[in-house]
C-alpha cells in the first residue's frame, strides 16, 4: 500500500470562486509520481473551528496532510495557529525564522504584520522558500503551505523528497474519434471487473467538429496489469469499429 495524503485547501477567495485554484493539480499529479495516493481534497473557509476540526480528522486519518492558504501577514491568515491548536501546543515565535525575514526586508519594513509569518506551531519545522523567504512548516504529519503557486510549489518540492514513497502510478491511455461513452459503457465495465486494481477512466472530449470523442485511461502502480488493461481498451475501441490512438488527444 503506498503513503496516503489529503490536501486541505484553506481561503474563502477559493470558495467564492474570486480566485481559481490550481495548486490540486500540481499536487496531485507530483505525489502519484512519487508513490503517495491523493486520497481526499477537501476545500475549507477562513474559520478557525473549520480548519481545526479538519486538520484534526485529516491527520488522524492519513499518512500526509497538505495545506496550501492562509499563513500570509493579515487577520485572516489563521492556518499556523489553528494547527497548533489542533496539536495542542502554543503558537510561538520562531526565532531562526524571525532572524530570516528580518535581514530579508529593508530597515523599517519588518512590520508587526510580517512578524506574524515567524510564528509557529511550538516545535514545527521550517519548510524552506525559495520564491518569498517566508517558510511554511510542517508539524508532525501536516506540512503547512502558502496558496500561492510559485511559492507553493517552492516549498512542496522541498518536502516532497523527506518523505516516504511507494510505488509511482503509470498509465496508458488509447483515445478514438467519433468513439463516445454511451457505446462502450457496458463492455468498459467487463474490462474494468478484469482488471480491479487498475483505475480505467472515460474522458469525453472536442477539440473540433473532426476531433471529438472519448479518451480511455488506465492508471495503476502494477505496469503489466496497466499494459494488460490498456490492450483490452484497444481492442475494445477496434471490436466497436473505431480506429484506436495511442495516448490523450493533443490539445491545440
Amino acid at each position: 500500500m503506498n503513503p496516503t495524503a489529503c490536501l486541505l485547501v484553506i481561503g474563502n477567495e477559493i470558495l467564492s470562486g474570486r480566485t481559481q485554484d490550481v495548486n490540486v493539480q500540481y499536487i496531485a499529479r507530483r505525489l502519484s509520481e512519487t508513490g503517495i495516493t491523493l486520497s481526499e481534497v477537501r476545500i475549507i473557509p477562513d474559520i478557525r473551528a473549520v480548519i481545526v476540526r479538519n486538520v484534526t480528522e485529516a491527520r488522524a486519518a492519513y499518512d500526509n496532510v497538505f495545506t496550501t492558504g492562509g499563513i500570509g501577514p493579515t487577520h485572516d491568515d489563521i492556518t499556523s495557529a489553528c494547527v497548533a491548536e489542533s496539536f495542542g501546543v502554543p503558537w510561538v515565535h520562531h526565532s531562526e525564522t524571525f532572524s530570516l525575514l528580518e535581514a530579508h526586508f529593508a530597515p523599517g519594513e519588518f512590520n508587526a504584520a510580517r512578524q506574524r509569518m515567524a510564528t509557529m506551531p511550538q516545535g514545527a519545522t521550517p519548510i524552506r522558500n525559495a520564491v518569498s523567504v517566508a517558510p511554511g512548516f510542517t508539524m508532525g504529519n501536516v506540512h503547512v503551505m502558502a496558496g500561492v503557486p510559485r511559492i507553493m510549489r517552492a516549498m512542496f518540492e522541498e518536502v516532497l523528497p523527506t518523505l516516504p514513497h511507494g510505488t509511482p502510478v503509470t498509465s496508458q491511455a488509447w483515445h478514438a474519434n467519433g468513439l463516445y461513452e454511451g457505446t462502450l459503457a457496458a463492455p468498459l465495465e467487463a474490462i474494468q471487473e478484469r482488471y480491479p486494481a487498475i483505475d480505467i477512466g472515460s474522458y469525453p472530449y472536442r477539440l473540433d467538429e473532426s476531433q471529438r470523442g472519448v479518451c480511455l485511461l488506465c492508471k495503476g502502480t502494477d505496469t503489466q496489469a496497466v499494459s494488460d488493461a490498456a490492450s483490452a481498451v484497444r481492442d475494445l475501441i477496434t471490436g466497436l469499429g473505431f480506429a484506436p490512438l495511442p495516448g490523450e488527444p493533443a490539445k491545440s
